[in-house]
């Protein structure tokens, strides 16, 4: 199998509230929410890079659609990495997400490893790490 994500779906508990985080106080860009007149099709998404989205789905529709048993959700499951381009981009970011109303889980910080880095989860517990690694380039 060939690997290719093409979308990421964090089951949240408040779609309204998780798309105002990210459309509003990330940045990011979306149509909205889409798919409401359909029972437990409400999704939002967000473009985040050539072929790669984001999806917002509540996390009770994410069990009926695949017939799982709805379970508390748990932060440490998996984290985000947004790679930026410098330390002072994680300072930037870190704080854009503060003000949005993240909670800053690490604060910005020189790592072990040579890079610079810091942790937030948005509203729903999802847990990004925002990380400038010295051997990576990215476009600005």
């Amino acid at each position: 199998m060939k690997p290719r994500m093409t979308v990421l779906t964090l089951g949240v508990a408040d779609l309204e509230r998780a798309v105002r985080f990210y459309r509003d106080g990330l940045g990011w860009a979306t149509e909205g929410i889409v798919g409401q007149e359909f029972e437990h099709g409400a999704v939002a998404f967000f473009d985040l890079q050539s072929g790669l989205k984001l999806a917002l789905w509540k996390r009770a529709d994410i069990a009926h659609d695949t017939g799982l048993t709805l379970h508390a959700p748990s932060p440490t499951e998996f984290t985000l990495g947004h790679n930026v381009a410098s330390q002072a981009e994680v300072d930037e970011v870190m704080e854009q997400a503060h003000t949005a109303g993240a909670t800053i889980v690490v604060p910005p910080h020189e790592t072990f490893w040579g890079g610079y880095s810091g942790y937030f989860q948005d509203p729903d517990g999802h847990l990004w790490e925002i990380v400038f690694n010295p051997a990576w380039v990215f476009e600005a």
